[in-house]
């Protein structure tokens, strides 16, 4: 089963990207975009979620009253702010109420990832299944939590975050086309030339690994994009 969060984030921009990363990252994640809606939500369904995500600027109930009223319902709930501000005293007011962490904002996607598992490993270590952080086609095997792609019984090559998280969605979308803007939106956010530009020289890098595999290949569509290619389905 896949760790459950909810997301409580007013900025549209920012929730979008951090909910569409999350997901594919094998999280299932519920978006609330005020204190209000997400109490009410949490109300109905305390025992549902793993990790509460929440914005400390929130319109209506802020969201240091909001986790104050989540552990008043559920005292093992987990959580980490997401604050604009990098103020030592909301640092402490926040860590005060019982969160896990504290992410001022910009942040790195990827940190935050790490973070969320970092979290449910301590307090939750069954809620990631070492299954789920394995995808194997054919004779490659993508380990998730090492960032490594092994092909055959002895090639093994330790990837960047960046050519992880496309591998991983590559991975997840076998045997279909898979369009250039919908990879850096989905991954990145958004779809620029200088992204685009990063996605041909991770694609190439991943395509070189791959080479030394017979089962699994990326074919570039003219114009389009990409399919990642399984020898069952060319077969």
């Amino acid at each position: 089963m896949r760790p459950r969060i909810m997301l409580i984030e007013d900025e549209i921009d920012l929730g979008n990207v951090v909910k569409q990363y999350l997901e594919v990252m094998d999280f299932d994640i519920d978006w609330c975009q005020n204190g209000n809606d997400a109490y009410l939500h949490f109300k109905s369904n305390a025992f549902l979620y793993d990790l509460l995500i929440i914005d400390v600027g929130l319109p209506g109930m802020n969201g240091f009253e909001l986790a104050r009223q989540v552990t008043n319902m559920r005292q093992d709930t987990s959580f980490l702010f997401l604050t604009a501000r990098n103020e030592k005293s909301d640092r402490l007011q926040g860590l005060k109420i019982g969160a896990d962490d504290y992410i001022v904002k910009p942040f790195d996607i990827e940190e935050m990832v790490l973070r969320i598992r970092n979290i449910l490993k301590r307090k939750l270590p069954e809620s990631i299944p070492a299954a789920n952080l394995t995808i194997t086609i054919g004779n490659t095997q993508f380990h998730k939590d090492q960032m490594k792609l092994v092909v055959g019984d002895q090639k093994e090559i330790i990837l960047t975050e960046r050519e992880a998280e496309l591998l991983d969605y590559l991975f997840k979308n076998a045997d279909r086309v898979i369009k250039r803007e919908e990879i850096l939106t989905q991954l990145w956010g958004k779809n620029d030339y200088f992204l685009g530009r990063s996605l041909d020289v991770f694609i190439s890098r991943l395509r070189k690994y791959l080479g030394y595999s017979s089962q699994v290949s990326i074919t570039n569509i003219y114009g389009v994009g990409f399919v990642f290619k399984t020898k069952k389905a060319e077969g």
